[in-house]
């Protein structure tokens, strides 16, 4: 049995099936049985203080993940496993040629929230299905179905998830760990980890055994999720911390499963500009 389904039965096991947690296990599984997706997706990141506002046309298939994404200009081609893990970008600019970027590198991630390895839903159900486990016995009291809402022509559930007791704790770094390492681990955001402890940290890499940084306790303080009532998958996710929105996503011409043929994931395939 796939270890995805496994958490369902543990999680379940521990909470009453309450419309709300019914709605969110249910998309959980929708997630999980998506082969390929492509989306328009519009997204709002708070970069140093500021929301940044941008969007980007994406064709996804996944096990191996595979993504083009269009941005605005820019073209971005990755496939898992394939060139050395790099991505090829081609800027439609300045130098003017093809390159072959790491995803984790500093460059590709600079003034970014995620990198194209998190695009899709897997990352977000990931930071769900733990917001449902730590919220333990008082599921109904963090989770909230606040009805139906139209969006784009298409009903949604409108779900919330709040946390009243978000806060900033120490933390101690054990060694070989580095701020990805310790996101994952938690469940926080990686960038989030690095602006809080940006006096002290210069890129993701930079801390040591014994160093003490500052972390939130959760990704959020609160979550509201647009979950298309027909296809049971976000349409819109928001995450908000202490100061405001973090990050807004949402997908926009939304197709779960479309047929997309081998040659859409390489650089020759016809109107891109590799």
């Amino acid at each position: 049995m796939p270890v995805f389904f496994c958490l369902l039965i543990v999680v379940c096991s521990f909470f009453s099936t309450s419309p709300c947690f019914d709605i969110l296990n249910k998309t959980l599984a929708s997630v999980e049985n998506i082969k390929t997706i492509k989306f328009h997706l519009k997204f709002s990141e708070r970069i140093k203080g500021k929301l940044r506002n941008s969007e980007s046309q994406i064709k996804l298939s996944r096990n191996p993940t595979r993504a083009y994404m269009f941005l605005n200009g820019p073209e971005l081609l990755w496939l898992e496993g394939r060139n050395n893990g790099n991505a090829l970008v081609n800027p439609k600019g300045f130098p003017y040629m093809n390159l072959n970027l790491d995803p984790m590198g500093t460059l590709m991630r600079e003034n970014q929230h995620h990198t194209v390895k998190e695009v899709g839903y897997d990352y977000f159900a990931e930071l769900i299905r733990n917001a449902i486990k730590i919220s333990g016995d008082n599921f109904d009291s963090y989770f909230k179905c606040q009805g139906e809402i139209e969006l784009d022509n298409h009903a949604c559930y409108l779900i919330t998830a709040e946390y009243p007791d978000y806060k900033y704790e120490t933390y101690t770094v054990k060694k070989g760990e580095t701020l990805i390492t310790i996101a994952r681990d938690k469940h926080l955001s990686e960038y989030m980890l690095l602006e809080l402890n940006e006096k002290k940290v210069s890129h993701y890499d930079d801390i040591k055994n014994g160093q003490m940084i500052v972390i939130p306790n959760v990704y959020g303080n609160k979550i509201i999720l647009y979950i298309d009532k027909e296809l049971l998958v976000p349409r819109i996710i928001r995450v908000y911390d202490d100061k405001g929105l973090f990050e807004s996503y949402e997908y926009h011409d939304l197709e779960i499963n479309p047929k997309i043929v081998e040659e859409e994931f390489t650089k020759e395939y016809k109107g891109y500009g590799f």
